[in-house]
């Protein structure tokens, strides 16, 4: 029961992390330091990246109009088709920016992985983009965006975000939302096209992940292990379907600023634990 308790908790952290730009890797490490679940390094790498499928599935639940690209109402259907060809398009787009990230997953990710992810690469990636958030909301003051809707994305676009994607593949630490919602803005993108566009990104990305970690790992898991791994995934499903439904309100009124101060705190609190406190 109490490494149930333990999961609840690393979902309820998954849930809120995964989407907000402020790191689940480096909230991750934090929370393990101190609640550790009673379980195999191999299952614990596994854990880490599956539990994401229940984020992503509220992605799915919440935009299911935006990103299934078949009309099932029979009279839409008559009128438009059965296809809506703006969702493929749109697809297309985020394929060619999960292509930076595919190459690295499958070929260097075991290479590259042991050798940074460390409490320093966390806590200096935390405060390197907690400061590019601040320094990009300024400079993008006053300024109108150049692209105010997923439509109106390029497909070079679509790539530079997928590089940005990719520096948080290689960089735990630097979140995988607020590098591409980062590297949106940079390129002249609006707050919600930008937040929406990593939500679609997340959904092959995540999946593709956690299909290599168990892939890797197998499906020999125990009864105490699939437990852990059901009872993560229904909690951070619960947890992103409220956390996302926030964050879409909040960014129509408000900047990121607010979340790039958030990353420095932690960003110091993760250096100060690791080097003066432990």
């Amino acid at each position: 029961m109490l490494e149930i308790l333990k999961a609840v908790l690393f979902g309820i952290v998954e849930g809120i992390t995964e989407w907000l730009p402020i790191s689940s890797t480096g909230h991750m490490i934090l929370l393990n330091e101190f609640v550790t679940l009673q379980v195999s390094p191999e299952f614990w790498e596994v854990f880490l990246v599956v539990i994401q499928l229940g984020a992503i599935l509220a992605v799915v639940v919440l935009f299911w109009n935006k990103i299934f690209p078949f009309e099932l109402n029979a009279r839409k259907r008559r009128k438009k088709g059965f296809v809506k060809k703006n969702i493929f398009v749109m697809w297309f787009k985020v394929a060619a920016a999960c292509i930076p990230a595919m190459i690295y997953g499958v070929f260097l990710d075991d290479l590259v992985e042991p050798y940074l992810y460390n409490a320093t690469t966390v806590a200096v990636m935390l405060i390197a983009f907690g400061v590019a958030f601040i320094l990009i909301e300024n400079w993008n003051k006053g300024r109108s965006p150049r692209v105010k809707s997923i439509a109106a994305l390029t497909y070079r676009d679509a790539v530079i975000i997928g590089l940005f994607q990719l520096i948080a593949a290689i960089f735990p630490g630097t979140s995988r939302s607020g590098a591409t919602i980062v590297g949106a803005l940079l390129i002249g993108v609006s707050r919600v096209a930008a937040a929406e566009f990593t939500f679609f990104l997340a959904i092959p990305v995540m999946f593709g992940a956690s299909l290599l970690k168990l892939v890797k790992f197998g499906l020999g898991f125990s009864m105490t292990e699939a437990s852990l791994l059901i009872v993560g995934m229904v909690v951070a499903f619960v947890v992103s379907m409220l956390v996302i439904s926030f964050l879409m309100g909040y960014i129509k009124k408000h900047d990121f600023k607010v979340f790039g101060y958030y990353r420095i705190v932690l960003g110091f609190l993760v250096l100060g634990y690791f080097y003066l406190i432990r």
